[in-house]
């Protein structure tokens, strides 16, 4: 019986590094949380908006000495807040920033130098939204509840990657059978975060493996 993959004429997906989220909270709380997961090799931070983000990111880093670090800024900060903080998240080790605009107000980022690169997730949804960030974004977050499913998030990879944008594959809160088919999406991926079963109670009876190698495509048994 054939898998997925080799329907699409594409090769059996290989484990990959994911990233592990930290909660937003007080700086001390997210120094606990980074310290207790210290041992992951990629932490992404949720952040609030404003220049405590800075302390944030500061006990986060002692927590977690070794690890790469990419924030998700859910929106919340403006074109000076860019400015301000971006430097300093660079100095800190951090990689990369999700969504630091609102969507509907992403056009100063054509003004900003952007010294720490920036991914669209609220702002990239499909194939049709690469049009609009041009000049805008470093990288795109392809998630499947986006994308609608397989089809269109292998086609915004593709077209993505063509136009000369990184790829990351995300996620929400889900089971293993939510994540199974982004592990074929997030083959060779700039940055991986699949950790939506990790943050579950229960999973399913075969969930998705992760170990030190990351998440690995899917058994039989769950899907595809």
């Amino acid at each position: 019986k054939k898998r997925v993959w080799n329907l699409l004429d594409l090769p059996a997906p290989k484990p990959e590094i994911t990233a592990y989220t930290l909660s937003l909270g007080m700086p001390d709380a997210m120094e606990r949380q980074a310290a207790e997961n210290a041992f992951r090799p990629l932490l992404k931070t949720k952040l609030g908006g404003g220049e405590e983000d800075v302390a944030r990111i500061e006990a986060v880093r002692r927590g977690a000495p070794d690890a790469r670090i990419i924030v998700d800024a859910n929106e919340g900060w403006t074109p000076e807040l860019y400015q301000t903080l971006a430097p300093v998240l660079v100095r800190l080790g951090v990689q990369m920033v999700e969504q630091p605009l609102p969507a509907g107000q992403d056009e100063a980022l054509l003004e900003l130098e952007r010294v720490l690169p920036v991914c669209a997730d609220e702002s990239c949804h499909d194939t049709a939204s690469l049009s609009h960030l041009k000049g805008k974004y470093d990288m795109v977050n392809i998630k499947l509840d986006k994308t609608g499913g397989l089809t269109e998030a292998l086609r915004l990879r593709d077209a993505a990657l063509s136009a000369g944008y990184q790829v990351m594959v995300g996620c929400m809160v889900g089971s293993s059978l939510a994540m199974a088919p982004a592990t074929i999406v997030a083959q060779n991926a700039a940055v991986t975060d699949l950790d939506g079963p990790l943050l579950l109670a229960e999973d399913r009876l075969e969930p998705l493996f992760f170990d030190e190698s990351g998440v690995h495509g899917p058994s039989v048994g769950l899907w595809g």
